[in-house]
């Protein structure tokens, strides 16, 4: 019997499960404290030391559960939140209970919103619990112990739990809940965790039961025969030789060189890219300067940090993204109004061009930074949907100092009017994660939709490859930042459709550089024609996996 599901990454493991307990059960109604101003102090010691617990986390794992962890720990201290608390105290409720309602009524408002808030609903759940927990004296629910290697099933991950896995016993995990861009998938495939989320009968899994999980296909084996596990463990041996290899800089069998770049959100995680490989920055996220700000940081505070990661790259090209806010990253400063559909709203460049003074400042941090180091620093930017935003940044930024700017293509018009861009544009970049929740009308944060979420599907590969031409034909690079390049099958297929770079979260490097290497460009062509030819997602793939199986001499 095969579940299927979304897999993150491509690794394979195997092994029996383990269950994650259930939630904790709901505090009682009708208990009445016997002192309200000590069941407030209880409470707001409880809150503190959660928020506390969860930054502690945040350090000791690093990263991107970094950030993770410190957006929960501010919601176990959120202003509304912790006066909701206390008010449902003060008319008689337990500390616990207080928690539960305020916490659940927060949930349902976060649901309704739907995307990225409906996403985050979880995260505030397993503040919530570990909360009561704290003020009911008992352990919060989290991953089992055990003395054995197994697959955790869980209905959903919560960061604080994904961030710290015991990756010696943790061999894969999967989820019924969550789309691909939850937090469970973005920790799992920043900790090289194979991980399928999305499974829907992930509940009929039980303890001890042996799987064969492939993130790369997707699919859950349950009770496999001996053969196919050992066919498995053989499999995961070869993928280990292949990432203890030797590191090499990016190309195709036949010498055609493309850059392996790394998605990086700081200094932080420069280190550890380098260490995996990467050749520079396909996407440094800016917006962690300014995410935990009530106000914009000013040049000086940003410089210190670009500086910190450019030091790390010297004579390596370093890709910045301007600032990227509003949609699923509003801030106060900038996306002072509610909008009913934000990911169509104003974001983005759309939002920097009525806050100039803003993208001033972030590129005049920029090029000062690059004066100031060795790196080869190129800025884009965000939510470009149309020529004339593209004439608008790119004259903006040579203006302030930057000498190669560039634009992201993230909406199919920007796709389809490369041409015109690329003729102020120095380069472009594809996120495939926004380029596909356009172009298929799905929200690419929200569970329910995350079957079309797929980059795989022809249409997206179509408007990769009216691209990929515009680029060849100006005579300008054209690279991937989304989350698509960290699939060696479809990095093939990408490359064939004209990209000359891959950025990804560096922990796939190693299977995207062993990949590319089987292939000359001629095969990576016929991959990618064979894949535009399909009706869908699934069978782009199949169709390139067909081509994969014949021999180029054929």
């Amino acid at each position: 019997m095969a579940l299927n599901g979304i897999g993150v990454g491509r690794a394979l493991a195997t092994g029996p499960v383990r269950r994650m307990p259930d939630p904790l059960p709901e505090p009682p109604e009708g208990e009445r404290p016997d002192d309200l101003d000590a069941e407030v102090a209880r409470t707001r010691t409880a809150l503190q030391q959660v928020a506390a617990e969860l930054v502690e986390r945040g350090h000791r794992a690093g990263g991107d559960a970094q950030g993770v962890l410190e957006a929960q720990a501010l919601m176990a201290e959120d202003p509304t939140l912790v006066d909701d608390v206390v008010a449902r105290i003060r008319s008689g409720r337990t500390g616990q209970r207080a928690v539960h309602e305020a916490f659940l009524e927060f949930q349902v408002m976060l649901v309704g919103l739907g995307g990225y808030m409906a996403e985050r609903a979880a995260d505030l759940g397993d503040v919530a619990q570990r909360i009561i927990a704290k003020l009911t004296g008992v352990p919060a629910p989290g991953v089992p112990d055990s003395d054995t290697p197994f697959v955790l099933v869980a209905r959903d991950l919560a960061p604080a739990d994904t961030a710290l896995l015991d990756l010696d016993k943790v061999l894969a995990l999967i989820t019924r809940d969550g789309g691909p861009t939850s937090h469970t998938a973005i920790l799992a495939r920043s900790r090289s965790i194979p991980a399928i989320v999305g499974v829907s009968a992930a509940d009929s899994l039980q303890d001890g039961q042996v799987v064969v999980v492939d993130a790369g296909a997707g699919t859950v084996e349950v009770e496999p025969s001996e053969e196919t596990v050992a066919a498995t463990l053989r499999t995961i041996e070869e993928r280990k030789a292949a990432a203890n290899a030797p590191i090499t800089p990016g190309a195709l069998g036949d010498g055609t060189k493309v850059q392996l770049l790394a998605n990086i959100g700081g200094a932080k995680d420069a280190a550890k890219a380098v260490e995996l490989g990467a050749e520079g920055v396909g996407l440094f996220r800016t917006e962690f300067l300014f995410l935990d700000s009530k106000s914009a940081p000013t040049v000086q505070q940003q410089k210190e940090q670009y500086v910190a990661v450019l030091k790390a790259f010297p004579g390596k090209k370093v890709v910045v993204r301007a600032l990227d806010a509003g949609a699923d990253k509003p801030l106060s400063f900038l996306n002072d109004s509610e909008e009913e559909n934000p990911a169509l709203g104003l974001r983005g460049l759309r939002v920097l061009r009525v806050h100039e003074d803003i993208l001033r400042e972030q590129l005049t941090a920029l090029a000062e930074a690059a004066e100031a180091t060795e790196a080869d620093l190129w800025v884009m930017a965000p939510m470009v949907s149309e020529p004339e935003e593209s004439e608008y940044f790119t004259a903006l930024a040579r203006e302030l100092g930057i000498k190669t700017p560039g634009v992201m293509v993230e909406v199919p018009s920007a796709a389809l009017l490369a041409p015109q861009i690329l003729e102020s544009a120095d380069f472009v970049s594809i996120g495939t994660n926004d380029l596909t929740q356009y172009t298929l009308a799905a929200d690419r944060l929200l569970g329910t939709v995350a079957a079309f979420q797929d980059p795989w599907h022809p249409a997206v590969l179509r408007l990769v490859a009216e691209v990929g031409k515009a680029g060849a034909e100006a005579g300008k690079s054209v690279g991937i930042c989304g989350e698509a390049a960290a699939d060696p099958a479809l990095a093939v297929v990408l490359v064939g459709l004209g990209a000359k770079s891959l950025s990804m979260t560096p922990a796939a490097l190693a299977d995207v550089r062993a990949e590319l290497l089987t292939v000359t460009l001629d095969e990576a062509r016929a991959r990618a024609a064979a894949a535009l030819k399909a009706p869908s997602a699934a069978a782009a793939r199949a169709a390139a996996a067909e081509v994969a199986k014949v021999p180029a001499s054929a």
